[in-house]
């Protein structure tokens, strides 16, 4: 597929795709939000995992500052519904597994987009930064939502109010992100982690990501049920068939994705 501000990739059931403003480092504009927004609904019809990453050295620097002529052209909370919330709910709610490939500096929006997917993977030179405070704002593109649940309240509230880089070595020991990775072994890193999402059980993802997020919400017997009810439904497919008779015969299971 052809867009303006974004390159859409599909090889064995991978669906890359990478952000391409590589001359302001991948700020996100406009046009960017809508084509990123397209491209993720379409992309679990083309395949069965999203691999998000960045053209040239960095990953995204965030908001396009430049996307208008004077900053109180812009009206950011209009910004924020209109544009912003559907693509990151986009991410959020995508059916199939996304792997944020941070291949260097991912600032403010850039961060947190990167956060949104279900699992990032950093090389060691890149690093985040929630650069917000340092123009007069708050982190927003769900910084405030994604930030203290996966590096803690304390490391949140001293990013977002130092604004400080922290670097992927540092989120990785936090929990912030899953990995950080040498810089040469990154490309085949994220190669070797997009593969293996790409050949195992969609439907098993889809219901852990379903149920790992809903635990922040329900009690302990809500969870249960909740569990229950979609193991229920886990165990009514086709993935599960085949992986229990590929445990029983002691061969790599070869999953459909039903």
């Amino acid at each position: 597929m052809q867009y303006e501000t974004i390159l859409y990739d599909t090889t064995d059931n991978v669906v890359k795709i990478t952000l391409n403003r590589p001359q302001v480092m991948n700020g996100l504009n406009a046009q960017m939000r809508v084509d990123l927004l397209h491209a993720v609904k379409h992309a679990p019809l083309d395949g069965r995992v999203i691999v998000f990453t960045g053209a040239g050295r960095g990953f995204c620097s965030g908001q396009d500052l430049g996307d208008r002529v004077n900053a109180g052209d812009i009206d950011m909370e209009r910004t924020l519904l209109e544009e912003y919330e559907p693509l990151l709910k986009a991410i959020y709610d995508c059916p199939i597994p996304t792997i944020a490939a941070v291949n260097g500096p991912a600032a403010g929006a850039g961060a947190n987009l990167a956060l949104a997917a279900d699992v990032v993977i950093a090389t060691q030179s890149a690093f985040f930064i929630q650069a917000f405070a340092r123009i007069g704002l708050l982190p927003d593109a769900g910084g405030t939502y994604w930030l203290p649940r996966q590096m803690g309240f304390a490391k949140a509230m001293g990013a977002a109010l130092f604004a400080d880089k922290i670097t992927a070595d540092q989120a990785a020991a936090w929990g912030m992100i899953w990995e950080s990775v040498p810089d040469d072994a990154f490309a085949a890193t994220i190669d070797a982690r997009a593969s293996k999402l790409a050949t195992g059980p969609t439907k098993a993802y889809k219901y852990i990501k379903q149920a790992l997020r809903a635990s922040f919400d329900n009690s302990l017997d809500e969870q249960l049920a909740l569990e229950a009810r979609l193991q229920g439904k886990a165990g009514k497919t086709r993935d599960f068939t085949e992986g229990v008779m590929a445990f029983m015969e002691k061969r790599p299971p070869k999953y459909e994705g039903r």
